[in-house]
């Protein structure tokens, strides 16, 4: 007989949505990294995040082929196989200094990702009553992006600690700093595949779902679920903005560890999952609250564009004398919009699902294949900030994203029909 994990259910998925988190926001640090070690520009560099978020889309309909015929625990220890090659990819990727090495291995790291999340949300809800299942996920939210404020820290620790300028590296230099890749992702090489026995001698139940016979065209018959889809395709890619613009924006600034910054905008992100934790429904209704971050969205957006990059007031009001690196204003509002995108997710996800009925478990495929936000937006972000030669005009890109977001939450949620007006 096997022996059998005494953790719970929830702290084991907890164990893979920290997992989610530092993997997924390890990519801030590497936009300005391999900016320097591959010599790229602004819009080549957002290729790290095209390449990793693409494979939700690319691979969602493969994967979810696997977890019919293998099972969502079982779907669970394929896809940390595939994450521990993608990570074991890397090696060679530092050895060679070839960029599309490294898009290669993010893209297979995405890979395993796509299967995990596809196999790890449905327990979220299913671990508990249907009307707490939001605190739920704003509980594996805080988790997610604590990896977040990690990841960036460590990278940036055991990258760049013994290095006193990164400014003008002779070739040998740039091999030598991508060389110090090896060992981390060996580590986590390492910990991905000890993660599989976790996960397979682990107590989560397997989960089955009711066979639905329908065709895939009739979701468009529910407006709320397609516009709910294309407004989470607008808050990842604007979540993944923040998230991985900072430090290569700061950099651009001239602030010093520019790599660790990813950090404060998941700091912001995990202040806002505990109001969420807190105020929702006491306080807030999911609608109120979705509202509220799209408002806060269009405000920080318009703070980063408009804001100098000289002045450093807001940062200092914010953490003064505690330590933390100063920052000009303008990178401070890039920050701020990970308080305002911490509630979308949670918020969306419930309101997009309402009455679908025998169409949930579809629409819930639907709803995650919109992580292609990810992969698109940033892409345009780096393009756009070629194009006007400013990378703090080109977050207005942000600032129509919010106000789709926006609208769906005071109006489009609640359509049933297209011929609604």
């Amino acid at each position: 007989m096997e022996r059998k994990s005494h953790m719970t259910p929830m702290v084991i998925i907890g164990v893979l949505f920290f997992l989610f988190g530092f993997v997924t926001w390890l990519n801030g640090s590497l936009i300005p990294f391999l900016t320097i070690i591959c010599d790229l520009d602004t819009f080549e560099a957002f290729f790290v995040t095209f390449a990793f978020y693409i494979a939700y889309t690319v691979m969602a309909l493969p994967m979810s082929y696997v977890l019919e015929k293998y099972g969502y625990k079982k779907g669970m220890e394929i896809g940390l196989r595939v994450m521990a090659i993608g990570s074991l990819l890397f090696i060679p990727a530092a050895l060679s200094g070839e960029f599309l090495v490294f898009l290669s291995a993010l893209f297979t790291l995405g890979t395993g990702l796509t299967i995990l999340q596809t196999a790890s949300n449905p327990y979220i809800v299913l671990l508990g009553p249907k009307e707490s299942a939001a605190k739920r996920i704003s509980i594996m939210g805080i988790i997610n992006k604590t990896a977040g404020v990690l990841a960036p820290l460590v990278f940036t620790v055991l990258i760049f600690s013994d290095m006193p300028s990164t400014q003008n590296l002779t070739p040998y230099a740039m091999d030598e700093l991508a060389f110090k890749l090896v060992e981390p992702y060996l580590v986590m090489t390492a910990l991905l595949f000890s993660l599989v026995f976790f996960v397979k001698y682990s107590s989560l139940p397997e989960i089955t779902f009711v066979d639905d016979e329908y065709d895939d065209s009739s979701l468009f018959d529910f407006p709320h679920l397609i516009l709910g889809a294309i407004a989470l395709f607008f808050y990842v890619g604007v979540e993944v903005i923040a998230g991985d613009s900072i430090g290569l924006y700061a950099q651009s600034l001239g602030v010093e560890n520019a790599t660790a910054l990813t950090s404060y905008t998941m700091g912001f992100m995990v202040l806002g999952y505990l109001v969420g934790i807190v105020a929702i429904p006491k306080v807030l209704s999911q609608k109120n609250a979705l509202v509220m971050s799209a408002l806060l969205g269009i405000i920080f957006t318009l703070g980063i564009v408009y804001s100098d990059t000289q002045s450093y007031k807001i940062s200092e009001i914010l953490w003064g004398w505690s330590g933390l690196t100063l920052l000009p204003d303008s990178v401070v509002f890039v920050a701020l919009l990970g308080f305002a995108n911490a509630l979308v997710w949670p918020s969306i996800w419930p309101l997009a699902l309402d009455n679908l009925g025998k169409h949930t478990a579809r629409g819930s495929a639907l709803l995650i294949m919109a992580i292609a936000g990810g992969a698109v937006l940033p892409v345009a972000f780096g393009k756009l900030s070629e194009v006007l030669h400013s990378m703090q005009d080109a977050y207005a890109l942000a600032f129509g994203c919010y106000l789709f977001i926006l609208m769906y939450a005071l109006r489009w949620h609640k359509i049933k029909s297209w011929s609604d007006r």
